[in-house]
């Protein structure tokens, strides 16, 4: 494993792995509290490799290899990072991968890039997509305990399937997220959309990437519906369809 070299953002040091390569690239956009050396990011890596195609990851403040406290992060923070990597690491068109809170990072990078008359995304091959989750996921179910801990000691904690130490969702974050919300209104992303999505997702459900999908221009969004996927999307199975929809964005591009 190569190590991470790091690009310092507004004072946090920014861990990055890249290897050059073929255009379009692949930029991978991991999820909450998820580290872009995850089985979905190491896949796409070697195929990437084996293609000759250029490949970036990095960590978000607070996850993984990267500096910074992860409860001091925010949707408008990770995006600021990831804008930064995106422009400092990328020459020529890119295709962004964003798996569950990444979805929504590159979602939000989209609006950004095309701001700024940079049209140089290819395509979003969106996993699990967890845009808005804050908002449309977290905020209607909380309980009043956790209302009382959010007023109180500005965050709550949940118990997490996926590691021994608990999700913290902070009251920044909760904020935060209602001045980044892409699910309001249609989304013009001009470029092709591929969404995976697992049936037997307990953490997003089916319906918020069905929402997704009617909010996107119908005639380039695919949606792949995977009857027996959790949200992890990372069995050999999931892991071949990654491949093949990133694969088939590439070639479209081409």
């Amino acid at each position: 494993m190569t190590a991470p070299v790091f690009l310092d953002v507004d004072g946090t040091s920014i861990a990055v792995r890249r290897a050059a390569g073929a255009a379009p690239g692949i930029v991978w956009l991991g999820g909450y509290k998820s580290d872009m050396l995850g089985t979905k990011a190491e896949k796409l890596a070697e195929w990437a490799s084996g293609q000759g195609r250029a490949f970036l990851r990095h960590d978000y403040s607070g996850h993984g290899e990267s500096g910074g406290a992860f409860a001091d992060g925010t949707v408008s923070k990770w995006l600021l990072q990831s804008l930064a990597v995106f422009h400092h690491f990328t020459l020529g068109r890119q295709i962004l991968v964003g798996s569950s809170m990444g979805a929504w990072i590159a979602l939000r990078m989209v609006q950004e890039l095309n701001k700024a008359g940079e049209n140089r995304i290819a395509g979003l091959v969106l996993l699990a997509p967890a845009p808005d989750f804050t908002a449309e996921l977290v905020e209607p179910a909380l309980t009043k305990a956790q209302k009382r801990d959010l007023a109180r000691k500005g965050f709550f904690e949940e118990p997490s399937d996926y590691s021994a130490e608990p999700y913290i969702y902070t009251r920044a974050l909760i904020e935060d997220g209602r001045n980044n919300l892409t699910m309001t209104g249609p989304i013009d992303t001009h470029c092709p959309v591929h969404i995976l999505q697992g049936l037997a997702d307990a953490d997003v459900p089916s319906s918020h990437a069905l929402k997704l999908v009617a909010l996107l221009p119908a005639d380039d969004v695919t949606l792949s519906l995977i009857p027996d996927g959790d949200h992890r999307l990372s069995r050999p199975q999931d892991l071949d369809m990654l491949v093949r929809a990133v694969d088939a964005l590439v070639r479209q591009a081409g």
